[in-house]
């Protein structure tokens, strides 16, 4: 299933920056935090793949124990 976002624009005096966001949803399952830093590899002119430099370790999974 796809997520869709819109690429948005900032004008600024000297510069042009384009933004991507990331949905929620993604970010969530993805465990993405603030600060993080990625990569972009380029396939073609329609598909990017993200790297993560550093990934955090999954969240450890509890298991309940049957008495």
């Amino acid at each position: 299933m796809g997520h869709k976002t819109k690429v948005q624009c900032i004008n600024r005096k000297a510069s042009r920056q384009l933004y991507i966001n990331f949905p929620t949803a993604v970010a969530e399952v993805m465990d993405l935090r603030a600060g993080e830093m990625v990569e972009w590899q380029l396939l073609d002119r329609t598909q990017m793949l993200l790297n993560r430099t550093e990934a955090p370790a999954p969240p450890a999974i509890k298991k309940k124990r049957l008495d």
